[in-house]
């Protein structure tokens, strides 16, 4: 197990270089970046204005005679008649006036110490913002996740036990609506009914306290916080139990059909004993293994449109807002957070598998 541990620990490098050189390459060809956006607010200030921020040298009509004069044509769009000296200060400014290969290097360097840069339009570092807005996404994955399980492990190894019954035929109805909507449907539906849309308003639409919590006891904080994460996690949880409700109900099937299910029966063992004696640990291997990558499923794919419908200010919304404001450093850091994640829990799930089994050896195989 500790040569595979080292093998896979090796590959997370190559790994991450692959997935931050991809993120890169794509946030180089989207339009709109921070320089075209700087230019476009500028465009529409005063001449004091852009001379200042130009860092001196004259006014709106010089920088057009300069401009015209040298006849050169900008890359940026909107850039007429803006001084080409104050275009590069401003490439400087954002990091631009490099190439793209040495500001790839630089940036792997500086992620490699944990080092990943400054927002562009925030006075505070993306490890900082990224441990400020963490909280809220790991609550809101980890609340969905856990109650999730709780509801999709019995109702599975319902379903099993009554394969092909009314229980199974009806309960898989309900099964299939909640794989097909997806978690932000139900979001809308849920504000709709609950949040004041049109029917009740009993649930918060925004946030995760209420103003003034700081002046609540503890335990009426609680509450609140209770409150408020009810119409996200219930959003999160219709959409999300589905697939961990059939994976449950098939891996117990699969084990209920084996020759030692059978030895166990014809010895004169009850049914609950032989399912819960026998059938459990086997064939919760699979589901119980699976439990990170299933927190960090929904702590990615779930977390961002539910945290932007609601308000809730967490990593999905931080990430929402950087792609629409081109906060590169943010968009690069966080994906790099996201990606070194996912790589560690899924060494974790290998770890968890053993664990639960130790007939498992990883080592046997190809990693």
């Amino acid at each position: 197990m500790a040569n595979y541990l080292f093998k896979r620990l090796l590959l997370m490098i190559p790994t991450l270089l692959g997935i931050m050189l991809i993120s890169f390459i794509i946030v180089q060809f989207v339009p709109g970046g921070p320089v075209e956006r700087m230019i476009s607010q500028l465009q529409g200030h005063s001449v004091d204005a852009t001379a200042r921020f130009g860092g001196g040298g004259g006014g709106a009509d010089m920088s057009v005679s300069a401009s015209q004069s040298t006849g050169q044509s900008s890359k940026y769009r909107g850039s007429q008649g803006l001084d080409p000296e104050f275009i590069a200060e401003l490439e400087a400014q954002y990091g631009f006036d490099k190439p793209a290969y040495q500001r790839f290097f630089i940036m792997v360097k500086n992620y490699a110490k944990f080092d990943l840069g400054q927002s562009y339009y925030r006075d505070v570092s993306v490890i900082d913002l990224v441990l400020e807005k963490m909280p809220v996404s790991i609550s809101l994955g980890l609340w969905s996740t856990l109650i999730i399980y709780l509801i999709s492990i019995p109702l599975g190894i319902k379903k099993a036990v009554t394969d092909g019954q009314k229980f199974d035929i009806w309960t898989s109805a309900a099964v299939f609506v909640g794989y097909a909507i997806p978690s932000f449907m139900f979001a809308i539906l849920l504000i709709i009914l609950f949040a004041g849309g049109r029917y009740f308003d009993i649930f918060p639409l925004r946030g995760l306290l209420s103003d003034g919590w700081q002046d609540m006891p503890w335990w009426q904080i609680t509450l609140d916080y209770l409150w408020h994460m009810v119409l996200p996690v219930a959003a999160m949880v219709v959409s999300g139990f589905a697939g961990l409700t059939m994976l449950t109900k098939n891996s117990f099937l699969d084990e209920i059909n084996k020759h030692y299910v059978l030895t166990a029966r014809a010895k004169g063992l009850e049914s609950s004993q032989v399912l819960y004696g026998h059938v459990f640990r086997n064939a919760m291997l699979i589901v119980v293994a699976g439990f990170p990558s299933a927190f960090l499923a929904i702590f990615f794919t779930g977390s961002l449109l539910i945290e932007v419908i609601f308000s809730l200010d967490g990593l999905g919304l931080l990430g929402y807002e950087s792609v629409i404001n081109r906060d590169y450093p943010v968009v690069l850091g966080t994906l790099y957070i996201f990606a070194l994640m996912g790589l560690i829990t899924t060494l974790i799930r290998d770890i968890v598998y053993v664990m639960v089994d130790p007939r498992i050896d990883f080592e046997a195989r190809q990693v």
